[in-house]
């Protein structure tokens, strides 16, 4: 029977073999997330000037003829562009306190447009035979 001693031995070196494995494969990870993070600020950056190039190339051709030129399918111009954050000055907030006029959560913050209403269904055509039975009724369906 091993002693308590050599006990303790055999179980740290096997937790010291699953320790670096572990920790490796966090490192890994960390690494890769990171990379990960910084190319998808970059395509992100990209896709902003791309819609910004787009929205001035309007100005002289569509996107179909610029896609003929440049071999870039006119959806993915098309997404570029509509993906675009039209340029503005940032918001101000009220300072923390300050009365804004509206409180958040109120029905008066917001006014809606008006819905539109849609159109109601024509009425079924008069029954020109002579048999008793059910009457259709239309109904509008909201």
């Amino acid at each position: 029977m091993a002693a308590a001693d050599e006990i303790e031995r055999r179980v740290e070196q096997v937790d010291a073999a699953r320790s670096a494995k572990r920790s490796a494969a966090a490192q890994q990870v960390g690494a890769l997330a990171q990379r990960r993070a910084a190319l998808a600020e970059q395509l992100t950056d990209l896709e902003e000037q791309l819609g910004d190039v787009l929205a001035a190339a309007q100005e002289v051709m569509d996107m179909d003829e610029l896609a003929g030129f440049t071999d870039v399918p006119a959806a993915d111009l098309t997404r570029w562009l509509t993906a675009r954050k039209p340029a503005r000055g940032k918001r101000k907030r009220p300072a923390a306190g300050a009365d804004s006029g509206t409180k958040r959560g109120s029905s008066t913050a917001k006014t809606s447009a008006p819905r539109p209403t849609s159109t109601p269904p024509e009425p079924a055509p008069a029954r020109t035979d002579d048999t008793d039975g059910p009457t259709r009724v239309p109904s509008e369906v909201a």
